[in-house]
């Protein structure tokens, strides 16, 4: 078997009963679209398996051990770049996020960039089947204050890596500035 069903396989283990908040969709529809993202842009197999394994550590009991186990060290490297710190301070646990995704492998980069891209299409799917309190209310930060993080996002981004994604990204986001 390979990195990439493995990878699935492991994916669907830990998602298969999530939603996600912005929508209430099944969650894996979500690493499915990340990996998917990264593989129409020709990366790599792990990075493809990181991509579906990027949520793992912050969103579900998922160990490290069991990733690389099942996907391998550099999968594992991967994740642990893209994953949040479980911490209560919000803006901290972001500032945390893009500073270890700057760190990371330029893979973590091209994870965290699928990520964003896919995160924000989501967005304009589900935004108009909400009021606009009511779709942010599901958030763990205002409007505002995502607007904050994707931005912050965005510049360490075109600081650290060159790659077409990028101006992909920039367009979804601002895009979604001009929704209430």
């Amino acid at each position: 078997m390979n990195i990439i069903q493995k990878s699935v396989e492991l994916a669907w283990k830990w998602h298969k009963n999530m939603t996600r908040k912005g929508d209430d969709s099944p969650y894996i529809i979500h690493p499915i679209m990340v990996a998917t993202i990264l593989a129409k842009n020709g990366f790599s197999e792990e990075t493809i398996a990181a991509g579906y394994c990027h949520d793992l550590l912050e969103d579900t009991k998922c160990t490290e051990q069991e990733i690389k186990d099942v996907c391998g060290e550099k999968v594992l490297e991967i994740v642990k770049a893209v994953s949040n710190e479980d911490l209560k301070d919000w803006k901290e646990k972001k500032r945390r996020y893009i500073e270890s995704v700057r760190k990371g492998p330029i893979e973590a980069k091209a994870v965290c960039c699928a990520d964003k891209i896919h995160n924000l299409q989501s967005t304009f799917i589900a935004y108009p089947k909400y009021t606009p309190e009511a779709f942010w209310g599901k958030f763990n930060a205002s409007k505002e204050g995502k607007e904050w993080f994707e931005e912050k996002v965005l510049i360490m981004l075109k600081e650290t890596w060159n790659h077409p994604l990028i101006s992909e990204y920039e367009k979804l986001l601002l895009e979604s500035k001009k929704l209430k």
